[in-house]
């Protein structure tokens, strides 16, 4: 499935377990992963190899209330190996990038994203606040998105959990291998304000992962911004919802 053949639909529940195992893309690729990180390091210096997780099996089941759930497993492997996996073109077509996003909303109904620093490996995309999973998502055996996408968005705008309004419900942008669960989070501040707030907030930082954050309030905003098609095809629909 390409992005052009994404599919976007609402979901109940994220029933995500963990489940650590070897991923033999990372083993029997370890040479040519090893070369590759050396060679994005040496163009993008402050890039870490912490730990992620991806998900292995995963399904979209039926409650007994006819909710939809996404039920699935996560493994936990080096950045190196997902940026590889990635950079390959996504040689093992078991795996899929499921990540959360925050989608930020503000008063008066724009949608507001940033754009990625330049010494990050997305530079000059833009995005919602989002990050694939890692080990501190972790909790007992599960994976909690929510905790995730919460974090994200503190770390990255500098905005709270506690100053946002999310229902339970999450919106899925189906395209494997990218799996993106975007959780709406409204803010109740025009979407100025929050601009001004959060520019003045990574303006504070020289590392921040974003540089600049833009305001998408109708269709037609989309083309202004250099964002992959998945968040193109999510405001869409969010925006036509709305």
């Amino acid at each position: 499935m390409s992005e052009a053949d994404a599919r976007i639909f609402e979901v109940t529940e994220l029933d995500l377990a963990y489940e650590p195992a070897p991923w033999a893309f990372a083993q029997s690729q370890a040479d040519q992963i090893a070369a590759h990180w050396a060679q994005r390091k040496a163009a993008l210096p402050l890039m870490f190899d912490g730990r992620v997780l991806l998900l292995g099996r995963h399904e979209f089941a039926k409650r007994n209330d006819g909710a939809t759930i996404l039920r699935g497993a996560y493994f936990e492997t080096d950045f190196k190996a997902f940026l590889a996996w990635r950079d390959f073109g996504f040689p093992d077509a078991a795996v899929c990038n499921c990540f959360s996003m925050a989608a930020l909303q503000s008063s008066d109904g724009a949608f507001l994203l940033g754009e990625m620093a330049a010494h990050t490996a997305n530079a000059g995309s833009v995005y919602f606040a989002a990050g694939t999973p890692d080990p501190s998502d972790i909790f007992g055996d599960r994976v909690d998105l929510a905790a995730s996408v919460r974090r994200e968005l503190q770390e990255e705008t500098g905005i709270s959990p506690d100053e946002v309004a999310m229902g339970p419900e999450w919106t899925i942008v189906y395209a494997p291998p990218r799996i993106a669960c975007m959780k709406i989070m409204r803010v109740a501040a025009t979407a100025q304000s929050i601009k001004t707030r959060v520019d003045s907030f990574l303006a504070d930082d020289l590392n921040a992962e974003l540089r600049r954050m833009h305001i998408v309030r109708r269709a037609p905003d989309i083309e202004t911004i250099n964002c992959p098609r998945f968040i193109a095809d999510f405001l869409r629909y969010a925006l036509a919802g709305a």
